[in-house]
């Protein structure tokens, strides 16, 4: 996400973040769980136990990421983290899917 911070340590300032409920739902995020069936249970566990399989440095007005969960069922969120408030702003959440995943719904399908 940036040079000075880790993958790694970022997803531990994303972690602690979760776990002293510095998150941030941003209301499409929150739309789309209703309609998806996805509690926000579910998505602080997804960033608890998910690896960072995508990024986008670019994004504004922070970077964010793409992270997967493939415990009891796929999970993807796609989040942002604001470093200098130390809050995790959920963007949006979804399961993938085949059309857009392989197998292991990590690796993005080429088009």
């Amino acid at each position: 996400m940036t040079d000075s911070v880790s993958s790694e340590e970022l997803l531990a300032a994303i972690r602690q973040a979760v776990n002293s409920g510095q998150v941030l739902w941003k209301r499409h995020a929150l739309q789309r769980m209703l309609q998806r069936g996805i509690s926000r249970n579910q998505v602080k566990q997804a960033i608890l136990q998910g690896i960072i399989i995508e990024s986008y440095p670019s994004d504004q007005p922070f970077a964010s990421l793409l992270l997967a969960n493939q415990q009891a069922e796929a999970l993807h969120v796609v989040l942002a983290y604001d470093m200098t408030n130390a809050e995790c702003h959920i963007i949006t959440v979804y399961n993938p899917d085949l059309f857009h995943f392989e197998a292991d719904l990590i690796t993005r399908r080429r088009s």
